[in-house]
C-alpha cells in the first residue's frame, strides 16, 4: 500500500502541535539530525572495531578511576571556565 506523503506531513504537523515544550525540543533535535547529512553519516557509520592499544588504554583507565571517586563536571561549568556561552555554541553549530 502506497503512502500519501502529503497526508503524512499533515499528520506530522498535527502531532507536533500536541507536544509538550520539552517534547517539541527533542523532536526539533531529531529532525535536525535527520536532515543534517553529517549527522546522518555518523549515525550510519560502522562501529569502530579497531583494538585499543596499551598506550591508549592507560589514559582511559586513569579517567575511569577518576570517575569512580569524583563527580563529573557539568557542561555549563566547563563552558564558563572556557569563556564560552551556549549561544556561541548554537551559532557555531548553525555554521557547520
Amino acid at each position: 500500500m502506497e503512502r500519501n506523503v502529503e497526508e503524512d506531513k499533515r499528520r506530522a504537523h498535527e502531532l507536533v502541535e500536541q507536544l509538550a515544550p520539552k517534547q517539541a525540543t527533542a523532536i526539533v533535535g531529531l529532525l535536525e539530525s535527520i536532515l543534517d547529512p553529517v549527522s546522518r553519516a555518523l549515525a550510519n557509520a560502522p562501529m569502530d572495531d579497531e583494538p585499543v592499544s596499551a598506550e591508549e588504554e592507560a589514559p582511559i583507565e586513569k579517567s575511569r578511576e577518576w570517575s569512580k571517586n569524583n563527580r563529573g563536571i557539568p557542561h555549563e561549568q566547563v563552558l564558563t571556565e572556557l569563556g564560552i556561552t551556549p549561544e556561541e555554541i548554537e551559532r557555531f553549530m548553525k555554521l557547520m
